[in-house]
């Protein structure tokens, strides 16, 4: 999966931003990226503070981008364009006071077109995250919400990997029907960079009508929106994982369906299902999860675990620059 994305990055090199410059998982991630010479890394922070952390831990950052929120040459145009950009709502100070943060500093960098995408949260919260790309980066025209998905991989016994998507299982807590079909069409379309030929299921304790209740009624709804809007993919619901995995079982309660016994991107009923069940598939079945990969967005950002290793740092950077247009 990870050459694909790579391949991605040699044809069209981009720029990462990382908010948190300092920090030592940030600076071996930048490190082996440097190396690979298909993304650069532009690290937030201090310049001295940032190649002196680099040197005690090992590091070789000398072609990383180093900007320092402190001394940026272009501090009052980026003033100005998040006044712009936030419309009456910032201040010209708050905005100044605010750009001294990394998190929105980094986030205006790749509102400028200075970099290409953004990965941060190894000390700052989702929320610190998320606040800034969704004030000034902003959702894409005709997206209302952000939305997220992780992927899931693990090896299997004919030699490729067992590849899924799943969503939304981090962002939205309870979403609408009409919020469904727009993280279905986003999780499909992620889906496929990754290179899953996504047949979606929209989950649910029911089979088509086995179970009753709004949850049933809201899931199977959102799936008939989504068959209308997104023709190009095969999407079938309400069913349950079960026949949505398991062609013997598929067979039994929807053998009509195309999708039933063959699904590989799961649109979940809410978060509790989709966090639930994503770290299932990773604590019990054995596949690795990279996410909460955020969707919707006018420009790739994602978060990061507080917890995260610098492997998982390497491999969010490259899954999000490559999610770059």
């Amino acid at each position: 999966m990870f050459k694909k994305l790579i391949d991605i990055l040699k044809a069209h090199p981009r720029k990462i931003v990382f908010t948190e410059g300092t920090d030592p998982r940030i600076l071996e991630a930048s490190a082996r990226l440097l190396s690979g010479t298909f993304l650069t890394p532009v690290l937030v922070g201090n310049e001295e503070a940032v190649r002196a952390a680099a040197e005690d831990a090992g590091f070789n950052i000398r072609d990383a981008i180093i900007v320092d929120p402190e001394n940026y040459e272009n501090m009052e145009a980026m003033v100005a364009k998040m006044v712009e950009l936030r419309k009456g709502k910032m201040t010209e100070d708050e905005c100044r006071t605010a750009l001294k943060k990394g998190n929105y500093f980094g986030t205006m960098l790749v509102a400028m077109g200075e970099a290409d995408a953004l990965l941060g949260g190894a000390t700052y919260s989702t929320a610190d995250t998320v606040r800034p790309a969704l004030q000034l980066v902003k959702t894409k025209p005709g997206n209302k919400i952000v939305s997220s998905c992780f992927i899931l991989v693990r090896p299997s016994a004919t030699g490729d990997n067992d590849v899924l998507a799943m969503g939304d299982c981090a962002i939205n807590i309870k979403p609408s029907e009409d919020e469904l079909v727009e993280i279905a069409m986003e999780t499909a379309k992620c889906a496929q960079i990754f290179g899953i030929d996504p047949k979606v299921a929209f989950l649910s304790y029911s089979t088509f009508g086995s179970g009753k209740g709004e949850d049933v009624d809201k899931m199977r709804n959102a799936c008939e929106k989504a068959k209308a809007v997104m023709p190009e993919f095969p999407v079938d619901g309400e069913m349950q994982f079960d026949a949505a995995v398991s062609p013997r079982v598929a067979q039994t309660k929807c053998p009509d369906s195309k999708v039933a016994g063959y699904a590989n991107t799961f649109i979940f009923p809410d978060i509790n299902a989709g966090n639930i069940g994503y770290k299932i598939a990773q604590r019990l079945g054995s596949f690795e999860a990279y996410g909460p990969i955020l969707l919707g967005l006018n420009a790739p950002i994602n978060d990061l675990s507080r917890g995260c290793n610098a492997q998982e740092v390497y491999s969010m950077a490259i899954i999000t620059a490559a999610l770059a247009e």
